[in-house]
């Protein structure tokens, strides 16, 4: 005779987990890490790891000051860590950047009950607190030599307007002044093709997010639309940071929506804006309307009635 077995859902199971799924953002990050080094040096190497270190000790001492399980093994701290480190110049003080770490975790990752709680991505509200805190050093940007005399005193959106495409390969290169991890667009086009790949992320919010800034800067009459896409955070924003799972959509439909979102705001800030970046405050205010497009978008169960 045969069984039926009775279980509650999930009923689809994966051998993904949250540590897996970590360790491959972490390799993900690595060809920008490497690229970061040749182009500002070692330090960068010394403020990636504090800023990884950081954020794993805050976790801890959060988690064993209130008895809550220790939950530092899944390695979503180290990828906050990172993150929040390619998002400061090379020459920013380390104790600076601690403080960035905590709030990154403390306040907007364990104050709302750890990973899976936070409404927005805890390494843009860290990024958002060092930038109102320390303005003076998050602007202090270091400019390696380079072959275009507009990229050598200047980051690339301060200059669109000068530039031309014979300044795409540098850019691609990321030989010239910026924050840490996101100026070799190459290196972070190679990381996020390996999340697609990996079925990590899906390339609708990436694709979309670009898509989006190119469109829109091009309707508002932006410099540059196809090189403002290959100029400041939005390559680094669009594939590690707009695609956190707990802050995007969970529906194809969504995620498009989202990245759409993040495209047209990071566009508005930049054209219109005296802010010549756009991509942090983008993200963190489509991160607060996540819900909203989760209900308008969840696809509605067969036979279901849907409420009036």
């Amino acid at each position: 005779m045969n069984e039926l077995t009775v279980s509650v859902s999930p009923h689809i199971r994966s051998a993904r987990t949250t540590r897996s799924i970590m360790l491959d953002v972490i390799l993900a990050l690595m060809p920008a890490l490497v690229a970061s080094v040749f182009i500002f040096g070692a330090r960068t190497l010394l403020l990636t790891a504090v800023s990884a270190a950081a954020c794993v000790l805050c976790e801890y001492l959060w988690e064993k000051g209130h008895k809550m399980p220790i939950t530092i093994g899944d390695l979503s701290a180290v990828v906050t860590g990172i993150l929040l480190a390619y998002n400061v110049p090379v020459s920013m003080p380390v104790w600076q950047l601690i403080v960035g770490d905590a709030a990154a975790i403390l306040v907007a990752k364990m104050l709302f009950g750890g990973i899976g709680c936070n409404f927005m991505n805890p390494a843009l509200v860290g990024r958002i607190v060092l930038m109102f805190s320390f303005t003076s050093e998050m602007t202090a940007y270091v400019f390696p030599k380079t072959s275009i005399d507009a990229l050598s005193s200047a980051t690339p959106l301060t200059v669109l307007d000068k530039l031309d495409m014979s300044a795409l390969p540098q850019l691609l290169y990321g030989v010239h002044g910026g924050v840490i991890g996101e100026t070799c667009m190459i290196a972070l086009l190679l990381g996020g093709v390996y999340l697609v790949a990996r079925k990590v992320i899906s390339p609708a919010i990436p694709l979309s997010y670009l898509g989006a800034t190119l469109l829109f800067t091009w309707l508002f009459g932006g410099a540059q639309p196809i090189l403002a896409i290959f100029s400041g955070g939005v390559m680094l924003g669009a594939i590690f940071m707009a695609t956190d799972y707990v802050t995007s959509p969970f529906t194809t439909k969504g995620k498009l929506i989202f990245g759409l979102g993040c495209g047209f705001i990071t566009a508005v800030i930049r054209v219109f804006g005296n802010y010549n970046e756009g991509v942090t405050f983008a993200i963190l205010l489509m991160n607060l309307v996540v819900p909203y497009i989760n209900d308008l978008t969840m696809t509605k169960p067969l036979g279901g009635v849907t409420e009036k």
